[in-house]
């Protein structure tokens, strides 16, 4: 019997949350003269890159060319990039390659955030998206998370069914997600709280605590 584990990309597997703020705010500046608060962002964490951005821009009841917009923030994103050395976080490449390595697992990536945006961070993150096999970014979904479009895409691609299915997750719209798609959740606490967390299966500080004999636990009813 065969297992997936599908990964969420910022804030899981690389350190972007920051970045995406940054890069979103100074967007906002140099195309409309004003930019949100930082934590006008929060609401919008995981629900992909035209939500992330179009979001506050309400809030602040400003009219923006959304796809300019989202389109110069992925610029700004990798320029701030460009020379990073390593912005994965901690217990990431050890997972990643212990779960390659284990007879019946399989890994894949689910992200919301659109492909040439993944590409960067990724690079950034020196994560090698050979390393996994399935891939799936927001801009091969209509509906991004909470809905769980893109982890059923991902299963799918695996050819494994949902509910032996393991999702990494760090925002309460990915836990949703990875509920809606009757997969286990593991929340890891580099974005939100614990609190926030609290619908996953197994809440996290870093994804050093997570092994495969954990994953398979967490399959089993328990974590």
């Amino acid at each position: 019997m065969t297992y997936g584990l599908l990964f969420d990309m910022d804030g899981v597997l690389a350190d972007t949350e920051g970045v995406n703020v940054t890069a979103t705010s100074a967007m906002f500046m140099e195309l409309y003269g004003v930019a949100p608060p930082p934590e006008a962002y929060r609401p919008f964490v995981g629900k992909g890159a035209v939500r992330y951005t179009a979001g506050p821009a309400e809030a602040m009841g400003l009219e923006i060319d959304i796809d300019r917009a989202v389109a110069r923030r992925a610029e700004i994103f990798a320029e701030m990039l460009a020379d990073a050395e390593d912005i994965s976080l901690p217990g990431v490449h050890r997972l990643i390659h212990a779960v390659r390595a284990a007879r019946d697992w399989r890994v894949a990536i689910a992200t919301s955030s659109p492909a040439d945006k993944a590409v960067v961070a990724l690079r950034a993150s020196k994560i090698d998206v050979d390393w996994f096999d399935a891939y799936v970014c927001g801009d091969m979904v209509q509906r991004k998370k909470p809905d769980p479009a893109i982890y059923l895409m991902a299963a799918e691609r695996l050819g494994i069914p949902p509910e032996r299915c393991v999702g990494v997750e760090d925002a309460p719209p990915g836990v949703e997600a990875l509920r809606a798609a009757g997969m286990k959740s593991i929340a890891v606490t580099n974005t939100f709280d614990a609190p926030d967390l609290a619908d996953a299966d197994w809440v996290v500080n870093s994804l050093e605590e997570v092994d495969v004999a954990g994953l398979e636990r967490l399959l089993r009813g328990g974590a």
